[in-house]
């Protein structure tokens, strides 16, 4: 998701000084309300998840009991695995249909600027391989560089 802290909702009032070449010349002291999260707001992680979890939940979506940033979309036949990574604005979908998958990728590309990067290989030091029936993960090639990074491959 492009520029994801700034989708993020604010629930608390949060000032900031006017920008440098955008003050009011006849308010020069007055602050700025924000509305929306800016990067470097100790509130803008917090207030991106809420805001894609707001929309994930709309869309039928289920918050995982096990781990909040992942979320699961069962109807019928077709099911959805999505993992949110806030750090890096990571948005990893998985399905079982591909049509479905597109149609819930279109609308979250509706909702929210997304680039979709297509199938992943490599995610958080993991390589990850389509297989029939699934997907392989592996850390291989993280243990090689680790390996080769001190001098240890003979």
């Amino acid at each position: 998701v492009k520029n994801a802290f700034l989708h993020g909702l604010l629930k608390e009032d949060v000032y900031m000084a006017q920008p440098p070449g955008f003050v009011d010349p006849t308010h020069p002291n007055h602050v700025c309300k924000l509305h929306k999260a800016l990067y470097g707001l100790k509130q803008a992680p917090r207030a991106w998840f809420h805001r894609i979890s707001s929309f994930l939940l709309s869309f039928g979506f289920q918050h995982s009991k096990s781990d909040s940033s992942i979320f699961i979309f069962w109807h019928a036949s077709y099911v959805i695995f999505l993992l949110l990574y806030v750090d890096d604005m990571y948005i990893v979908v998985i399905g079982n249909d591909s049509k479905f998958l597109h149609q819930f990728i279109t609308a979250l590309g509706l909702a929210f600027d997304i680039k979709d990067l297509g199938p992943f290989h490599f995610f958080l030091g993991l390589q990850v391989t389509t297989k029939s029936g699934g997907l392989h993960i592996s850390q291989l090639k993280y243990a090689h560089d680790l390996l080769q990074r001190h001098d240890m491959l003979h």
